[in-house]
């Protein structure tokens, strides 16, 4: 009698009840940053309110896609896990220059579509150096991505940034209460219900915000109902040499990124990353970004808040984060579901964002546990790691009189943190040593081995199935 080959977690299909519910809680986990880079840029350039509402539903529109494109995949396009895309910040900055020194938006466009290109032809490079990876680096990243997180839940919990009553009592009353609400469902609930712990909270502190005058609805009302982005709606691209340039390193530091965020949710779904797989997402986030020079957005990159999310409620199943991903088509297709989703109050978002950021570096902790730390020089290098990818995070101006580039590098945590732990567990555990020889530096610990996690098949990081 023949049998069924048992699905793995991450192929496994929900019914469609659990589909809705747990596609729904990662959209809402990712939608303030998502909206966010368009409303910065826009912001910047001082564009007009209808610009900034077609660039935000632009934005949405084609998250959704690249979301489907990263989960489902086709060809050698796709690391086919539940991983969220959206626009990465690490762009915001070099963006803003080009746009407001008379290049425009068409300039962006033009250097986003090469960036684009250049993230798809390396991807293959990039996937070769997963060996830099080990356990050690891993465990690093992850924790810095999770601790640079955190001031993000910290400023929605307060208000938002730039909010008239940023830090008022009531705002971090309202994030404690829907915290206490996601901790208490996780602790006391259902099963299913635990895992939409973060839906039910943010239902919940949505629900208790609107009478207390947290927010209103009046931007679903001015809203339009259809909006469909049309391919270079702002004029045709132009290709700027400085721009290009620019672009083209907010393209490695987001491959960085991306990099860790897909180590993160090999470990967390138990489906370890290889040097395939990471090319194939890599490609997609590629192709993502050309998409998004086309159709008036920004670089897209894997959304860490939503690796937390998946850490946090154990959904392993990459067609969770695929219908997160339609939701986001639709939202921007559709604007006033959009304006509706804009219209939760950021202290309800902070609330939750705590509990799900403090996942991603609780799964750092997780995987550097099993890393040995006698006899050699692994404390240090978590320790200068961890410093390097915090500093620009508590202090924001830190690198402000470096030339651009530098400062593209090194103001993202997650990038200057992945730099040095990559660079210090080379110097520490494979260059040789005092009374050592090349052959034997590293040798003593599975920790500072040029082999990738998981690679030989074994639990390199100890890390339980989620």
């Amino acid at each position: 009698m023949a049998t069924t080959a048992p699905v793995h977690p991450v192929d496994e299909v929900p019914p469609v009840r659990q589909l809705a519910a747990f596609g729904l809680q990662h959209v809402l986990a990712m939608y303030a940053g998502a909206v966010a880079v368009p409303l910065i840029v826009g912001g910047a350039m001082k564009l007009s309110p209808a610009d900034l509402a077609y660039l935000i539903t632009a934005d949405l529109l084609v998250c959704g896609i690249a979301t489907l494109i990263q989960c489902v995949g086709f060809w050698r396009f796709g690391v086919r896990l539940p991983i969220m895309q959206g626009c990465t910040f690490a762009a915001v900055s070099p963006m803003v220059l080009i746009g407001t020194t008379g290049g425009g938006l068409p300039a962006i466009y033009g250097s986003v579509i090469v960036a684009g290109l250049a993230i798809a032809l390396l991807a293959p490079v990039f996937g070769r150096l997963l060996r830099f990876f080990p356990p050690l680096v891993t465990g690093t990243v992850i924790l810095i991505i999770g601790v640079s997180l955190l001031p993000v839940a910290g400023n929605w919990a307060a208000g938002g940034v730039g909010s008239a009553d940023f830090g008022a009592p009531r705002n971090i009353g309202l994030a404690a209460f829907v915290l206490a609400v996601v901790l208490g469902v996780q602790r006391f609930a259902p099963a299913f219900l635990s895992r939409i712990a973060v839906l039910i909270g943010i239902a919940v502190g949505l629900a208790v915000a609107v009478p207390f005058g947290f927010t209103d609805f009046d931007g679903v009302g001015d809203a339009d109902w259809v909006g469909i982005s049309t391919p270079f709606h702002f004029g045709a691209p132009v290709f700027e040499a400085s721009a290009i340039i620019s672009m083209l390193v907010v393209a490695l530091v987001t491959m960085t990124e991306t990099t860790g965020d897909l180590i993160a949710v090999g470990e967390m779904t138990d489906r370890k990353i290889d040097s395939r797989s990471l090319s194939d997402g890599l490609r997609a986030d590629g192709l993502s970004t050309v998409l998004g020079g086309v159709f008036n957005t920004f670089p897209y990159t894997a959304y860490a808040q939503n690796v937390g999310l998946v850490g946090m409620t154990r959904v392993r199943s990459r067609w969770v984060v695929a219908t997160a991903g339609a939701m986001l088509v639709l939202l921007g297709l559709l604007p006033k579901l959009g304006a509706v989703v804009a219209a939760i109050p950021a202290p309800v978002l902070g609330g939750a964002g705590l509990v799900m950021f403090g996942t991603v570096a609780a799964s750092g902790l997780r995987t550097l546990a099993e890393v040995d730390f006698k006899g050699n020089h692994n404390l240090t290098v978590v320790a200068v790691s961890v410093a390097m990818g915090v500093l620009p995070v508590g202090v924001p101006t830190l690198y402000a009189k470096f030339p651009d580039w530098f400062q593209t590098v090194m103001t993202s945590g997650i990038s200057a943190g992945c730099v040095t732990a990559i660079a210090l567990n080379l110097l520490f555990n494979h260059l040789p040593g005092k009374g050592s020889s090349p052959a034997s530096a590293g040798s003593d610990s599975s920790a500072g081995s040029d082999t990738p996690a998981g690679s030989d098949g074994s639990r390199a990081t100890g890390l339980p199935a989620v």
